[in-house]
C-alpha cells in the first residue's frame, strides 16, 4: 500500500471511530451525573484529557509548542474557550432533557458551520453538504420536539406557552447552546489544523478548555473533591473515549475535510447515543426519535456522498 492510499483508507474508518467514540459520552455523563454536578464533570473530562496529553506535547512535540506564534496560541486559546462553553451547557442539558433530545440538538453545529464557514474559512458549501444539513436539521427539529408532542392519531403537542416553560425545554436550549459553541470550535480548529500537527493542536486547546472549566466550577460554588471513585471512573472514561478518541479523530481530519462536512459527519453521533440509552438507560426511543434519527442518517449519507469522494482524493496527496 502507497502512502497516497493510507489517508483515503484511513479517513472513512477514523470518522466511524470517532463517531463510535463520541456516542459514548452522553452515557457516561449520565452516569457520572449520580455523583457530580454538570460543571464538576465537564472540568474533570477536559483536565483527565489534558494530563494524558501533556507527556507527549511536551516530550515529542516541544519544538513545535515553542515555535507557535502569538496569534496561533491566542487562536488556539479561542478554540479552547469555545470548547469549554460547548462541554458546560451541553452536559447541564443532560439534566433536563433526554439523551436522544440533547444530542441531536446539540448537533445541529453543522447548520452554524455551513452558515459561517464561507464568511471565516471562505469554503464553499457544496450541494451534497446543503442537502444532507437539511435533511438532518429537519431530522433534527423532530427529534427536539419529541419530548412533549406524539403521533397518536395525528401530531399532537401543549399548547406552546406549556412546550416554552417545560423542564426539557431549558435542556433543548442548553444544547443548542452548546451547538453554537462547537460551532466556533470547529471553524478555529480547521484555520489551525492547516499548521498544526494533531498533538500540539489539542493540547493546547483541551488545556485552555479545561482551565476555563476548572474557573467556571469554581465560579459556580462546585468543589472538586469530595466524589465517588465510581464517579471519577467515569469521568476518566469520558476524558479517554469520547475525548482523546473521539473528539481528537475529528481534529485530525479537520487537516483534511472542510469543517462543514467535519460537522455533519458528528450527526452520527445521536443515533449511537440513543441506542446504547435505550441498553444502558432505558431510554425507549419515541416514534418522532425513529423518524428523525432516519433522517439524519439519510443527511449523513448525502453529504458524504460526494464531498467525501473529493476530499479523500485530496487528502491523498498531503503528508501529515
Amino acid at each position: 500500500m502507497t502512502h497516497s492510499q493510507r489517508p483515503q483508507i484511513a479517513l472513512p474508518v477514523a470518522i466511524l471511530g470517532g463517531i463510535l467514540a463520541v456516542s459514548t459520552a452522553s452515557i457516561f455523563i449520565r452516569y457520572a451525573q449520580q455523583g457530580a454536578p454538570s460543571l464538576v464533570i465537564a472540568a474533570y473530562r477536559l483536565t483527565f484529557a489534558s494530563l494524558v496529553l501533556a507527556p507527549l506535547a511536551i516530550w515529542r512535540h516541544r519544538p513545535e509548542l515553542q515555535s507557535l506564534t502569538r496569534r496561533e496560541l491566542l487562536l488556539g486559546a479561542l478554540s479552547g474557550f469555545f470548547l469549554a462553553l460547548h462541554f458546560a451547557t451541553w452536559i447541564s442539558s443532560l439534566e433536563y432533557t433526554t439523551v436522544a433530545s440533547s444530542v441531536v440538538l446539540v448537533t445541529t453545529t453543522p447548520l452554524w458551520v455551513a452558515l459561517l464557514s464561507p464568511l471565516v474559512l471562505k469554503e464553499p458549501i457544496t450541494r451534497p453538504v446543503v442537502i444532507g444539513m437539511l435533511l438532518a436539521l429537519v431530522g433534527g427539529s423532530i427529534v427536539g420536539i419529541s419530548d412533549t408532542c406524539t403521533i397518536q392519531n395525528g401530531l399532537t403537542c401543549p399548547p406552546l406557552i406549556k412546550f416554552l416553560q417545560g423542564k426539557a425545554m431549558w435542556g433543548n436550549f442548553l444544547a443548542l447552546a452548546g451547538a453554537w459553541m462547537a460551532a466556533g470550535y470547529l471553524l478555529i480548529g480547521r484555520r489551525l489544523r492547516a499548521k498544526m500537527s494533531l498533538i500540539p493542536y489539542i493540547f493546547v486547546v483541551y488545556g485552555m478548555a479545561a482551565l476555563v472549566l476548572i474557573g467556571i466550577m469554581f465560579l459556580s460554588g462546585n468543589s472538586p473533591i469530595g466524589y465517588t471513585p465510581q464517579t471519577f471512573i467515569f469521568m476518566l472514561l469520558l476524558a479517554l473515549v469520547p475525548q482523546l478518541l473521539g473528539h481528537s479523530t475529528f481534529n485530525w481530519a479537520l487537516r483534511y475535510l472542510p469543517a462543514s462536512f467535519v460537522s455533519v459527519t458528528l450527526l452520527g453521533e445521536p443515533i449511537g447515543s440513543t441506542i446504547l440509552a435505550f441498553f444502558l438507560l432505558k431510554e425507549s426511543p419515541t416514534p418522532l426519535n425513529i423518524i428523525g434519527g432516519t433522517l439524519i442518517l439519510a443527511g449523513i449519507y448525502a453529504a458524504s456522498r460526494v464531498e467525501s469522494k473529493e476530499t479523500i482524493e485530496e487528502a491523498a496527496s498531503i503528508n501529515e
